[in-house]
């Protein structure tokens, strides 16, 4: 018996959401949708539900694709070589599961052992993509998905075919299903190709209104108590949206979205910038969707308004960090502009002067263009570590690009951790298992699938040979040895200087510039991170090791500058904090990043700052903690204070104006390549 499934029509609010999932089960050839938010936002339950509330498919009998009777085209070559009529049935419409630690092999299908070892034959066993076929293949926590399988997924998706070669085998079979996402942003980003392949995003964020937070609470309790009574209290809400899908399913094809909402469709996403063609076209399909599931025969300006909130926030994210979102006042007024300039276009068979289409002006917000960033011309007084600081928050400038920083690997660790930065083979048993080879001398790691299917077409002739021994005959040229991959993990830990000094001469906006840099890097290598602050009487922890560097862009953009220079403060929570951290994840290499001018003020007791600084410095440089010191001081006249502790530390040293130059690649890779 089947369990029980909560109600997709029985969901409190998350309306732009379902509404999306609705989009894509009237019409499956949009692309599909992702779903962005925290935790606890109804984001995997809204999947799992939405098969529950579509009507049923007809489907091949024997068919291991699912492939629909009624269009020839898209069978497989089982069904085509098949006499007509064929048998029918009807199912219920599939939801696959796609594991984030799913195997390629697994995704794509391969080779069917029992088959090859009974029969000595080589005969396809269908992977997830095959089983997905006609229905929704749902990847939680797709942004952690391995990327040789976001590549896979990627052109199956595109193609609506899976291609398979390998073992001898070479053959195609229909993937055509509705790709459905979710993730929590704050566990790391998309790649920008996968982001793109899903034609409608939704944010979903927790319900704010205390009604809608009791009212959750009341149905699930009421579903965990009595799921099969739950599901029949919402049998007829269920029905009534199966009904209106299928009348939208039915209207789809005759609905007109006419040129006027073409050209507004081609207005709006060439005005917010959006790259590629895909969004105009998905937006097309969504607003002729939208239209049909309201039961019109033609698409208006509303539909387009839907769709664009649908199809372009994270098809026009112009900057690192910049949150995928369309802000409705912007839209508003695109869409304004577009009614404005066919009014115009209609009122007169001529062209408008020259001057009467003068672009508009920024607004006051500085809507059409960015305001003017803050610089500190002149450096904050340092006052006594004891009273409150003058502070002021400088805004950081847009990061700009660094070069791919890939640590060289390493042979004497074999990190825990997988990251993104270094990628090598793995010496032992741990790492992603990717693939095989014909094992040599003594097998350490065994490829038990592997080994089977290279000895399978053999079993025959080896059984009639030898007829009184093992079910399955292995010979020393079978044995096939597992291939892993693994990718070193990294923990950079920012230290960041935000005194009174670092005002001056828009030092700040300089550092946080680069520091916004460097997480953007750290961000697509999924790297552990860390932030300390230093200013007036003490440094702090902003942000403990982590992988969200989007909560550290986040402190970063606030932390204010004002007061004395703290260095060893920094200096002794910065070998703290890689204490700590080394006790749980000892095979992580370890880099301090300090952003600073070197001038330490503020002793730990009542000693020389400068000369605490250099004592802890050398104390680093033995725990084998690796560094690169970022010297913040600009000007004709430098104390060079920073290349002396630099000195010390044993790391790197590089003046800021070097960020941009290519010096920080060789930097963090002899740094973190000597781990």
């Amino acid at each position: 018996m089947r369990r029980p499934i909560f109600p997709f029509t029985a969901l409190v609010g998350q309306g732009l959401m379902k509404r999306a999932l609705i989009l894509n089960a009237v019409n499956p050839k949009l692309g599909g949708v992702l779903i962005r938010g925290e935790k606890g936002t109804a984001k995997s339950t809204a999947v799992r539900a939405l098969a529950n509330v579509l009507p049923e498919i007809e489907v091949v009998v024997g068919c291991r694709y699912g492939c629909g009777p009624s269009v020839p085209d898209e069978w497989c070559e089982e069904c085509a070589e098949r006499e007509a009529p064929l048998p029918i049935a009807e199912r219920q419409v599939p939801i696959v599961n796609l594991p984030v630690g799913a195997t390629e092999d697994r995704l794509t299908g391969t080779l069917d052992l029992e088959e090859a070892i009974s029969r000595g034959t080589r005969r396809f066993e269908p992977g997830l993509l095959a089983a997905a076929n006609r229905g929704i293949l749902y990847v939680d926590e797709v942004n952690l998905l391995n990327d040789h399988l976001v590549d896979v997924l990627l052109d199956a998706a595109a193609m609506g075919m899976n291609y398979v070669e390998r073992e001898g085998m070479s053959l195609a079979h229909p993937a055509r299903f509705i790709l459905v996402g979710t993730m929590n942003p704050e566990e790391g980003d998309l790649r920008p190709q996968l982001l793109d392949r899903f034609a409608l995003a939704v944010e979903v964020e927790g319900l704010p209104v205390r009604a809608e937070r009791a009212e959750v609470v009341r149905r699930r309790i009421a579903f965990e108590s009595d799921p099969a009574l739950f599901a029949e209290r919402w049998r007829a809400e269920e029905e009534a949206e199966r009904v209106r899908i299928l009348a939208a399913r039915a209207l789809l094809p005759s609905v007109v979205v006419d040129d006027q909402m073409l050209d507004l469709i081609a207005h709006l996403c060439a005005d917010f910038q959006v790259d590629g063609l895909r969004a105009d076209i998905v937006m097309y399909k969504t607003a002729a969707t939208l239209a049909a599931y309201a039961g019109r025969h033609r698409a208006n300006e509303e539909d387009v308004r839907d769709a664009a909130e649908l199809a372009l926030p994270h098809r026009r994210r112009r900057r690192p960090f910049e949150q995928p979102r369309l802000d409705p006042g912007d839209l508003d007024r695109s869409m304004q502009q577009h009614r404005d300039e066919r009014d115009r276009e209609s009122e007169s068979a001529e062209p408008p002067a020259q001057s009467a289409d003068a672009p508009d002006a920024p607004d006051a917000e500085g809507r059409d263009g960015e305001a003017p960033e803050p610089h500190g011309d002149a450096p904050e007084p340092e006052g006594d570590p004891r009273e409150a600081p003058n502070e002021q928050v400088v805004a950081a400038g847009d990061p700009y690009a660094i070069p791919m920083l890939a640590a060289p690997p390493t042979r004497d660790k074999q990190p825990k951790r997988s990251g993104r930065r270094s990628r090598a083979q793995s010496r032992t048993t741990s790492g992603q298992y990717v693939s095989a080879t014909p094992a040599k001398d003594l097998v350490r790691d065994l490829a038990l699938d592997a080994t089977i299917r290279a000895a399978a077409p053999y079993q025959p002739r080896r059984r009639a040979s030898e007829p009184d021994g093992p079910a399955l005959k292995l010979r020393r040229t079978d044995l096939q040895q597992k291939v892993r991959e693994r990718k070193a993990g990294n923990l950079i830990l920012f230290a960041v200087d935000a005194s009174g000094s670092m005002a001056a001469r828009g030092r700040m906006a300089a550092a946080k510039q680069a520091v916004l840099s460097l997480l953007l890097d750290a961000y697509q290598k999924r790297d552990r991170i860390g932030l300390i602050s230093f200013r007036g009487p003490r440094a702090d922890l902003l942000l403990p090791p982590t992988n969200s560097v989007d909560l550290a862009e986040r402190r970063l953009q606030t932390l204010p500058t004002g007061g004395r220079t703290p260095l060893v403060h920094a200096l002794q929570l910065g070998l703290t904090t890689f204490d700590r951290h080394r006790e749980s994840h000892p095979e992580d290499v370890p880099l301090m990043l300090l952003v600073s001018d070197g001038r330490a003020n503020v002793p730990l007791g009542s000693g020389n700052a400068s000369a605490e600084a250099h004592a802890l410095a050398g104390e680093i440089r033995a725990r084998g903690i690796h560094t690169i010191v970022v010297d913040t001081e600009t000007g004709p006249i430098r104390m060079g204070m920073c290349r002396a502790l630099s000195e010390s530390l044993g790391g790197r040293y590089l003046p800021i104006e070097q960020l941009q130059a290519g010096d920080l690649l060789s930097a963090i890779r002899s740094s973190v390549g000597r781990a």
